[in-house]
């Protein structure tokens, strides 16, 4: 990931800077499976949207999944309309590193999914992933059926219950409905396919996630 100083606060509508009102050019097709990133998508598969620091070392580990039928990544939650990386790097559009995972629920489920969510980023950090800082990196899962927001509400309680547990301190993943995701530059599509040694460093808590083992909240 590159590095800018980037601000640990939200910025306010006032503060936000203006975008622009078209998509910023993009691939058309997945690197690695060749697939179409925006569609159209088979009929029955669901699609699912996770923030979870630096979105080039998320997105692998959710193409590497089975039942995953095509990923992107991108910028989503804040006030900039189609922001391009750079002013998401100032902290002034709002957004947050976002990976889209297109998935066939008949082979993997959005429970599995949430369960890799939690387990590769430490969701405890607020607007930050280690050395990432900034408002870019925070934590989120941003639901596109209330069956997911459901879902990822029972799958935080869940995980916070593990995490205090071993010392952890609260979760900090914000939970909404999706709104507008905005397709990051073509460079930043499946960057370490492209880039094999380039920068990743998702790092979990090794704390188990207990979802999809009969735990509860």
């Amino acid at each position: 990931m590159f590095f800018f100083k980037k601000s640990p606060e939200m910025p306010t509508p006032a503060e936000a800077l203006p975008g622009r009102s078209r998509p910023l050019p993009t691939a058309t097709h997945h690197f690695v499976n060749k697939r179409p990133l925006k569609g159209p998508y088979p009929e029955g598969l669901e699609t699912a949207i996770f923030g979870l620091g630096c979105f080039w070392g998320a997105e692998r580990k959710f193409w590497q999944t089975p039942g995953v039928w095509v990923t992107a990544v991108g910028y989503i939650n804040g006030i900039t309309p189609n922001p391009t990386y750079e002013e998401t790097c100032t902290g002034l559009t709002g957004h947050a590193e976002a990976v889209l995972v297109v998935f066939d629920p008949a082979q993997v489920s959005y429970e599995q999914l949430l369960k890799l969510f939690w387990e590769i980023h430490d969701p405890t950090q607020g607007m930050r992933q280690g050395n990432d800082v900034g408002t870019t990196y925070r934590s989120g899962i941003y639901a596109t059926s209330p069956a997911q927001k459901a879902a990822a509400e029972a799958s935080r309680a869940a995980y916070d219950v593990a995490l205090k547990a071993n010392g952890y301190p609260p979760i900090t993943t914000e939970i909404v409905e999706a709104p507008v995701f905005y397709f990051a530059e073509e460079y930043h599509q499946q960057y370490l396919a492209k880039n094999p040694n380039g920068y990743c460093a998702l790092s979990g808590t090794g704390v188990s996630c207990p979802i999809g083992t009969g735990v509860t909240a």
